[in-house]
């Protein structure tokens, strides 16, 4: 059965003029104080994948739902004397979209650090960027000098290709355009072979990889990558700038790391050849690992070196695989200290966890065991289980990036990259367009972990009022607005806002009302690629709300509630609040009423909850304002005690620019 979105019109008072009126018509007609939109917009795109029934208003994954798997076999060999990193590859892509393909975008981003390339930060170094020395599809050579066939008179679009050929090598997205497109259900065969050097750490930091001297590497971001191809776009054909961050395919990488004896290598998926590449001392001190929470020491400051650390010989070769993940990284000292422990997976498996340090840096990775361990066992609670077999943390330049089972990270940072692990590792969020269901959610995640880490509950209040103080700055871009071109409040937008826009959400629902429903949603995109659609609609589904409007004013606009109490009124038996909300977002009307004796509930106020003897909470729904007015009054039938102070939004959940007009009287209540 095809679903339709259940929220595609306006449902707020929308005012029909006849062609023409007459004076007396025209002095009838009140234009609204506010127009409050309450649907959820609806682009082109979504509208096209709910057409084709690859998703629907339910805000799960459609009846035909489809997505590319990319399964990459890659040999690579490290020269830490020159930093240089030379590879090949043979990739197979499974189109199981309903179109042929007729060409393949890759994703070079080596080639970020080239002079020529267009970025939005510094760079600690530049490189030649990525160089390609050879492309073949399905064994066919492709000649990487040819020029493309020029197009027809007009500008047309240029006749089929006669040979498969590819341009862009020199930027961060090049296209094999194709002789011979890969039809829908078929494979194709690529075949790769590059060479780039390690970008070296500059005053020690680097962009999500880097080296220092000729000991360390951490490698990122490094092979030539097949683009995400979806039902919502096409090809991801979005550039890599160095500020946002990435939309990958799921698929199976069996990788070969070609490095000196001595050299210890961390990477994504499991270590499938110990016996060749560690020395016995070192694989019996790992095979005590699962079943223990304790720190063991698996290469320590006194094991480095060939037939400690690692087997003898001049060099060794690291095999790792990993099923279904969507990128792989890898680092490798001859200095890493490395140390493990495992990790009770709630709802899933035991998983060794490993971290690897230079000595220098110890105290830097001093309790990686605790809190690294509490955010596994957090966050599997908190959404779903970690679905991968191991997690390894390694020091290096760039402290705080995350990769599928692979973390660059040190002190402080754990937690979040830990977090990154469920989105967008588990779950594949766009992070380029939408960072916010990335870096945003994970903010929202850490609060949450960090006050369980310290034993307290988390304390979310406050955080979407303050938005208020931020709506209106004209740098600041919509949540839905591309992030690889978020400007100057990128960090905000990509980072900070999510957190406050989910403070809100729980104060509209509850907090836990929100976790159960990000958990439904996660699951039902497990190793999937949701668009922002997806989430609002699922979260829409999981709380049995229609929240079109929370959904626009907080993803599509930059507006804010920016609420006050303009009078309070004692008549006979009953008191009258005007409350009133000068910005374009909605809220429910939440007031906290201090009475100077103990108070009852009135029957009749079922909208009212007991907080102390003293205090009450009376809420009203948000459709308070859908007709259009700016003021709201809200009626107190209590008679006898007397109301000593009352407070607009207690919680502070709702954006306001000016907090202190939220209380009356002004003068005399504390507030918060």
């Amino acid at each position: 059965m095809k679903h339709v979105p259940a929220v595609l019109g306006l449902w707020a008072v929308v005012v029909t003029l006849p062609i023409s009126l007459s004076a007396q018509d025209a002095s009838d007609w009140t234009r609204p104080e506010r127009s409050i939109r309450l649907d959820i917009p609806m682009t082109n795109m979504i509208r096209g994948a709910f057409e084709a029934e690859t998703r629907d208003s339910t805000g799960a994954p459609g009846a035909n739902y489809w997505q590319l798997e990319v399964d990459y076999s890659i040999d690579a060999r490290l020269d830490p004397s020159s930093g240089i990193v030379t590879g090949r590859e043979t990739v197979r892509i499974a189109n199981n979209s309903p179109n042929p393909l007729g060409a393949i975008v890759l994703r070079l981003d080596q080639n970020l650090f080239s002079p020529r390339s267009v970025r939005s930060r510094a760079l600690p170094d530049f490189t030649d960027g990525t160089v390609v020395s050879a492309i073949a599809v399905n064994g066919d050579p492709i000649d990487l000098n040819a020029r493309p066939p020029r197009r027809g008179r007009g500008g047309g679009r240029p006749p089929p290709p006669e040979m498969n050929y590819v341009t862009g090598l020199g930027t961060t997205v090049g296209i094999i355009s194709l002789k011979d497109p890969v039809p829908a259900q078929a494979s194709v065969m690529l075949d790769i072979e590059w060479t780039f050097r390690v970008p070296a750490g500059g005053g020690g930091r680097g962009l999500r990889m880097g080296a220092w001297g000729d000991s360390l590497v951490q490698v990122a971001q490094w092979y030539p990558q097949v683009a995400k191809y979806d039902d919502l776009r096409g090809w991801d054909t979005e550039p890599y700038l160095g500020g946002s961050e990435f939309y990958n395919n799921f698929g199976f990488f069996d990788v070969r790391i070609d490095v000196p004896a001595g050299w210890v290598v961390g990477a994504t998926g499991v270590l499938q050849n110990p016996d060749e590449v560690l020395s016995e001392q070192t694989r019996e001190r790992l095979s005590r690992v699962l079943g223990s929470e304790e720190t063991h020491t698996i290469v320590g400051v006194d094991d480095f070196g060939p037939g400690t650390a690692t087997a003898d010989g001049d060099r060794l070769q690291w095999h790792f695989s990993a099923d279904y993940v969507n990128d792989f990284a890898w680092a490798a000292s001859s200095q890493y200290v490395w140390e493990a422990t495992s990790v009770d997976i709630p709802g899933g498996e035991t998983i060794p966890f490993h971290w690897m340090y230079l000595p220098g840096n110890a105290r830097r990775f001093e309790g990686v065991n605790a809190r690294g361990r509490h955010a596994l066992q957090f966050y599997s609670e908190l959404w779903m289980p970690y679905a991968f077999p191991q997690l390894t943390m390694v020091d290096g330049p760039e402290t705080g990036m995350e990769y599928p089972m692979f973390i660059m990270s040190a002190l402080g940072a754990e937690d979040h990259e830990i977090g990154h692990e469920w989105w967008p590792m588990m779950v594949g969020t766009n992070e380029t367009w939408y960072g916010f269901m990335d870096e945003g959610f994970s903010q929202y995640m850490n609060v949450l972990s960090s006050a369980d880490r310290r034993g307290q509950p988390p304390d979310l209040d406050g955080r979407g009022q303050s938005y208020g103080a931020i709506s209106g700055d004209e740098r600041e871009a919509p949540l839905m607005w591309n992030a690889n071109y978020g400007g100057p409040m990128y960090s905000f937008q990509a980072y900070s806002k999510a957190p406050l826009m989910l403070s809100m959400l729980g104060g509209v629902v509850g907090d836990e009302e929100v976790w159960r429903a990000m958990s439904e949603y996660a699951e039902a995109w497990r190793f999937k690629h949701p668009s922002p659609w997806d989430f609002m609609f699922s979260m829409n589904r999981s709380l049995d709300r229609d929240l079109g409007w929370f959904w626009y004013y907080w993803l599509f606009t930059t507006e804010s509630v920016d609420g006050s109490i303009q009078n309070v009124v004692s008549s006979g038996s009953s008191t009258t609040v005007t409350v009133r909300q000068d910005g374009q977002m909605p809220s429910p009307v939440v007031l906290q009423i201090l009475f100077g004796s103990e108070v009852a509930v009135p029957e009749s106020m079922v909208n009212a909850e007991r907080v102390d003897d003293r205090t009450l909470l009376v809420t009203y729904p948000v459709d308070v304002w859908f007709s259009g007015s700016k003021t709201f009054e809200a009626e107190l039938p209590w008679d006898g005690a007397a109301i000593e102070a009352i407070t607009l939004d207690p919680g502070g959940r709702f954006p306001d620019r000016d907090p202190a007009d939220n209380m009356w009287p002004r003068a005399d209540f504390p507030g918060r």
